[in-house]
């Protein structure tokens, strides 16, 4: 069962690389979903969830209004806290897209990660793709970790995770990806929770 779960998150990705060759001349991607079909338990509030979507929006849309094809942007907020993952065509591009991103409403904080140089290719953002899909799958065969309480994101073999986890999920999910074969970094940023809030999140909510 396994591995035909896996197998098929796996043709999933494919499908949906293949699909995104159709838009590929637009720069802005908002969020790092793949599996946008997998709804589930999200440690953040519901206000918190909308929030971010917001935020990825309006990042999105200022940065794309100012420096359109100078950039292609990837924006994912998670508690408020934007990570900008990418390509920008210059050093005073990739600054001035992170000032955009703080002006913005809501925003906390900026975690500018934009590499300086061309565009990624189709090719490698179609393994970005396939990576992340390998990452969640992975993450649901372990069974000692809840998928969807990560945020997994894939940028010329870097995998981004962001989430609210305590130490001993933070570890773990590590040291999964680092055994996923293409994945050249993983960069971490997470909220720490205590493995007492964790029980109490993991708690089901009391009937009235």
């Amino acid at each position: 069962m396994k591995r035909n779960f896996s197998s098929l998150v796996l043709t999933g990705a494919l499908v949906a690389a293949a699909l995104s060759s159709l838009s590929a001349c637009v720069p802005l991607v908002v969020g790092g979903a793949v599996m946008t079909g997998m709804v589930a338990t999200d440690r953040r509030t519901t206000g918190a969830q909308v929030e971010d979507e917001g935020i990825e929006l309006k990042v999105a849309s200022a940065v794309g209004q100012d420096l359109g094809d100078r950039v292609h942007l990837n924006v994912t907020s998670f508690n408020r806290k934007v990570l900008l993952t990418g390509e920008a065509r210059s050093a005073a591009d990739k600054e001035r897209a992170e000032k955009l991103a703080q002006s913005q409403d809501n925003v906390q904080s900026v975690i500018n990660d934009l590499a300086v140089g061309q565009p990624s290719s189709f090719s490698q953002r179609s393994k970005d793709t396939v990576t992340t899909s390998q990452v969640k799958a992975a993450f649901v065969d372990a069974k000692d970790l809840q998928v969807n309480a990560f945020k997994v994101l894939t940028e010329r073999g870097n995998v981004y995770l962001m989430g609210r986890v305590t130490p001993r999920e933070a570890k773990r999910a590590t040291d999964i990806v680092r055994t996923i074969g293409g994945v050249t970094k993983v960069v971490r940023v997470f909220e720490e929770i205590s493995e007492e809030e964790l029980q109490r999140l993991s708690q089901p909510p009391m009937s009235k």
